[in-house]
C-alpha cells in the first residue's frame, strides 16, 4: 500500500522529532492503533536514525515534513495542514514537551484547543529514574556508553554506509575488514567493539567485532571497520553495522605485531560476548 493511500485512511498520527526511535518514541507509536502514522518533522539534525533509517524501527508508515518548509505556520495552518494530508484523521498523539508553529509558540494545550478530535499526550518515559531523550543517547554514544545508549533506544545502535576501500594491509598483515563510510550517523567514541553485521541486503546478521577511529599505528586515517567473526563473506556495496557493547579506547601500539596481537584479544573477547547473548 502507497503512503498517499495509508494517509488517506489513517485515522491517528503520533507527530515528533523521533531521531532515535527509542523506547520513549515507542510509547507513543503504541497509542496509534491499527490505522496510524507516523508523522517525522525532519530538522536536519537527526544523526541517530537520519532520514528513512527511522524505518527499520515501527512498522507504522512514515510521513516526513522538512522543518523549514512548515516552521512560519500558525496553529491553525498547522493544524489545516495535518487535515489535508489525512482527512480521516481523529486522533493526534504527542510528547509531553511537543510544541509546534512559529517559533514553537504552541504546545499540546493549544492543539487540545485547535483539534476537533481526540489528543493523545503521553507523559516523559523514564528508565530506572532516568527520563529518555534522544540527546542522551546521543551523549552515550560520543562516550562510548553503547550499552546505556542501547538501553535506552531498545536496540542496538546501529549505523549504515557505502562500502570504501581500506588501507590495504588488513587482509595481508592483519585481519579482513569491510570497511564503510557512515555519512550522516553520530560517530561512537574512537575504540573497538563488539558488533554485529549486516551485508549489503542479507536479511541476518554476523557476530563482527569493529574498529570506529584513527588508526594511529599505521597510516593514521579514519575508519570504521568490521572484522566478520563467522568466516569470510563478500561485500559489494553496502553494510550495516549494529553496536552491542564497547570493548576498548584507541591505542597506539608500538609495532604492526602488537596490533596484531591486540586484535586477536579483541576477536576472542567479542567471541566470548556473542556467544553469552545467544544462550
Amino acid at each position: 500500500m502507497s503512503i498517499a493511500t495509508t494517509m488517506k485512511n489513517s485515522t491517528a498520527i503520533a507527530i515528533g522529532g523521533f531521531d532515535g526511535m527509542h523506547i520513549g518514541h515507542q510509547h507513543l507509536f503504541a497509542e496509534l492503533g491499527e490505522h496510524g502514522t507516523i508523522v517525522v518533522i525532519e530538522t536536519g539534525y537527526a544523526n541517530i536514525t537520519p532520514k528513512e533509517e527511522r524505518e527499520n524501527f515501527s512498522h507504522y508508515p512514515i510521513l516526513y515534513l522538512e522543518l523549514d518548509e512548515i516552521r512560519h505556520l500558525d496553529g491553525d495552518a498547522f493544524i489545516s495542514l495535518l487535515k489535508s494530508e489525512f482527512p480521516k484523521l481523529k486522533k493526534i498523539v504527542v510528547g509531553y514537551d511537543f510544541h509546534f508553529g512559529k517559533d514553537r509558540k504552541y504546545s499540546f494545550e493549544d492543539l487540545k484547543t485547535l483539534f476537533s478530535g481526540e489528543v493523545k499526550v503521553v507523559e516523559e518515559v523514564t528508565l530506572e529514574g532516568d527520563s529518555i531523550h534522544s540527546h542522551k543517547i546521543r551523549a552515550k554514544v560520543k562516550i562510548g556508553d553503547i550499552k546505556g545508549a542501547n538501553d535506552f533506544l531498545g536496540h542496538n545502535y546501529t549505523i549504515m554506509g557505502a562500502l570504501v576501500a581500506g588501507q590495504g594491509i588488513g587482509k595481508k598483515e592483519l585481519v579482513a575488514t569491510i570497511n564503510i563510510e557512515a555519512t550522516g550517523f553520530l560517530t561512537p567514541k574512537e575504540g573497538v567493539y563488539v558488533t554485529l553485521t549486516r551485508i549489503d541486503d542479507e536479511e541476518h546478521y554476523h557476530p563482527s567485532v569493529s574498529f570506529v577511529g584513527h588508526r594511529v599505528t599505521t597510516d593514521g586515517s579514519f575508519a570504521i571497520e568490521s572484522h566478520i567473526l563467522d568466516g569470510e563473506v563478500i561485500c559489494n556495496k553496502k553494510a550495516r553495522i549494529s553496536f552491542v557493547s564497547f570493548i576498548r579506547d584507541n591505542k597506539k601500539f608500538d609495532s604492526i605485531a602488537e596490533l596484531k596481537k591486540a586484535i586477536k584479544s579483541d576477536i576472542n573477547i567479542a567471541s566470548q560476548k556473542l556467544k553469552l547473548l545467544q544462550l
